[in-house]
């Protein structure tokens, strides 16, 4: 068995291979056009090979400036194989070991799609089994399950309750204002950040990320309380696809006052006022609040994702 990356001159094979599970995949026609944006590269494609014949296959995105890349898209092996699971594990390792060597500042995740209610069909729980294992195999043993969620127009807006008021603010309060919010999260990856680099690196890190987003710097906002305290901040954001709600966060103090619907509401217009019809977003089941707050807002859950990442150093 030969793990190894591809070459262009495997593009027409790698491009081939179906995935005929009830889990989310990469097709053909966006693998070759993301490939032409260099969101997926040859050099982040591994395929294992078995005699000549590609038997698995894994596609590793990143944004089209990443040096590295982000997450794993796609994995699929064989169902001939006698262990579909042992060949993936090994197909993962071999890639993480070559990104790692290549510098990259971390380990990609593994990001797999899946469909609303998949635990009740048998076949998505197979699809779910093999993967997990390899994955853990490969060292990616924290697993967090997230919800993806998506407005449309035809939902209508969200009622504004007009208790807050929102308004631009300056780099600095932002900043001041991600690492407030940070402390206390029930987001998984902001508490494994914190516990790695604190809330300091943790706030900029993720105000760079959102900087750094298809999103405009402009739609962002503090909100104020009626007697002009600061209550939190609104992120309207992109994702190359799509408008997404991108971050949202009360400050410790006026934590449990319900001001999360609230800034999802505003979000929410911001980007339905610029015309917007799709508004997509993520949060995690274990941050039960933040995932009620979409329910009634009118986001509703449209897919699944289950998260396999290398457990952090602390």
């Amino acid at each position: 068995m030969l793990f190894r990356p591809t070459t262009e001159a495997d593009q027409e094979r790698v491009a081939a291979v179906v995935v005929d599970e009830p889990v989310g995949w990469i097709d053909a026609d966006r693998y070759l056009d993301e490939l032409k944006q260099g969101m997926y590269r040859p050099e982040w494609t591994w395929i294992a090979e078995d005699d000549g014949r590609i038997v698995g296959r894994s596609l590793w995105w990143g944004q089209q400036d990443s040096a590295h890349p982000v997450a794993l898209d796609c994995l699929h092996a064989d169902p001939t194989l006698p262990d579909r699971a042992e060949v993936a594990a090994g197909l993962l390792t071999a890639a993480l070991r070559a990104f790692a060597g290549a510098g990259a500042p971390r380990t990609p995740l593994y990001n797999l799609t899946l469909p609303v209610g998949w635990r009740d069909t048998p076949g998505a729980v197979a699809a779910v089994e093999w993967r997990r294992r390899a994955a853990v195999a490969a060292g990616l043993t924290h697993e967090v399950e997230r919800l993806r969620l998506q407005w449309t127009a035809d939902v209508g807006l969200p009622a504004s309750r007009d208790r807050l008021t929102f308004a631009p603010a300056s780099d600095e309060e932002f900043l001041r204002l991600f690492r407030r919010i940070a402390v206390g999260s029930l987001d998984d990856e902001t508490r494994r950040n914190i516990a790695v680099k604190g809330a300091e690196a943790t706030a900029r890190d993720e105000m760079d990320f959102y900087l750094g987003c298809p999103g405009r710097r402009e739609w962002w906002r503090v909100a104020h309380t009626p007697d002009g305290q600061v209550a939190g901040l609104a992120l309207p954001s992109a994702t190359p696809y799509a408008r997404n709600v991108g971050y949202l966060g009360v400050v410790p103090e006026f934590r449990g006052h319900g001001y999360v619907d609230d800034l999802l509401t505003e979000i929410t217009l911001i980007h339905a006022e610029s015309g917007a019809e799709l508004i997509t977003a993520t949060t995690d089941t274990g941050n039960a609040p933040m995932a009620a707050a979409f329910a009634r807002a009118g986001y509703r859950t449209s897919e699944i994702r289950m998260l396999y990442s290398a457990p952090v150093a602390v």
